[in-house]
């Protein structure tokens, strides 16, 4: 008779031989295929950055051959702070954040912006109860009026208004103002100057011009005052170690997608006419002008 194997014996063996069989192809790259996280600063309503950026997520997912998922985040800070501890590894920044997000995270390079990024402006919009009226000028004739911004580390909504209002006026936006606040976002501060919550507000023109298009009741009763000059604004940064997760040459893939989106109604929603390509020395006059503000630091 032969011996008795012992059982422990026997499934160390059987493991030891399923471990020297080859291993599928399919679930070594399920394995080794990590999932690309984005995010985006919420400069509209949560239900609006949800319905674009799952498109997104969508059409990058297709595209690069890759999972993509979109992370939503409650705040611009969140946002950088999502790209900094490599929550997500690509954003769609506007100016002021991408610049904070490249400095904290070395190495990590804008790569995209919208066409219309390249030449951005920022509306000053008023109640029409204010009587104010649009002109080429800075609005002087605001002064003592309440002011809302819109997020404070908001492009469009904060650094370039701030920047205008002191070079215009000579002072801080404090102290020309009677009262300044912080919408939160754009379209907050759509609703809020139209409503009479604030006389006089600044925010991003898309937002408006968006509003416009869709016959928004606002529009009837937020006025464009004055327009700023152009900067450059919005832009898709992506950390520059992802190649070490998806192979050399995968910026540069990242970079193709977003300039090759051609999908109107993908585009539509942000809204851009298209995507062009874009880098880190752009962005050099809106870091200039944040140190100056001390919005960021040395």
């Amino acid at each position: 008779m032969l011996p008795t194997v012992p059982s422990t014996i026997r499934r160390r063996s059987l493991l030891a031989g399923l471990a020297a069989l080859p291993v599928a192809p399919a679930l070594v790259r399920a394995e080794q295929a990590p999932v690309l996280y984005f995010s985006a600063i919420p400069d509209d309503d949560d239900t609006r950055l949800t319905e674009r950026f799952d498109r997104v997520a969508a059409y990058l997912s297709q595209t690069l051959g890759v999972e993509v998922r979109y992370v939503p985040v409650k705040s611009y800070a969140a946002a950088v702070t999502a790209f900094r501890n490599d929550q997500v590894q690509l954003a769609w920044f506007g100016g002021l954040s991408g610049v904070q997000a490249r400095l904290l995270v070395p190495g990590s390079r804008a790569i995209a912006q919208g066409a219309e990024d390249a030449a951005f402006v920022t509306y000053f919009i008023a109640n029409t109860a204010t009587g104010l009226t649009e002109g080429p000028d800075f609005p002087k004739a605001a002064e003592g009026l309440s002011f809302t911004f819109g997020a404070q580390t908001s492009t469009s909504g904060r650094l370039m208004p701030e920047f205008h209002i002191r070079q215009q006026t000579g002072r801080a936006s404090e102290a020309f103002f009677s009262n300044v606040g912080f919408s939160g976002d754009h379209g907050q501060t759509l609703r809020l100057v139209a409503s009479g919550a604030w006389q006089v507000g600044a925010l991003n023109y898309s937002v408006y011009e968006q509003a416009v298009t869709e016959g928004a009741p606002e529009i009837q009763t937020a006025r464009v005052i004055w327009k700023t000059p152009p900067y450059p604004d919005y832009n898709w940064t992506i950390r520059g170690d992802v190649e070490e997760r998806w192979g050399a040459g995968f910026i540069d893939k990242v970079q193709a997608a977003l300039t090759g989106m051609t999908d109107a109604e993908l585009l539509a929603s942000f809204p851009r006419t298209g995507f062009i390509p874009a880098d880190n020395a752009l962005y050099a006059p809106i870091e200039e002008t944040a140190r100056q503000l001390d919005l960021i630091g040395e």
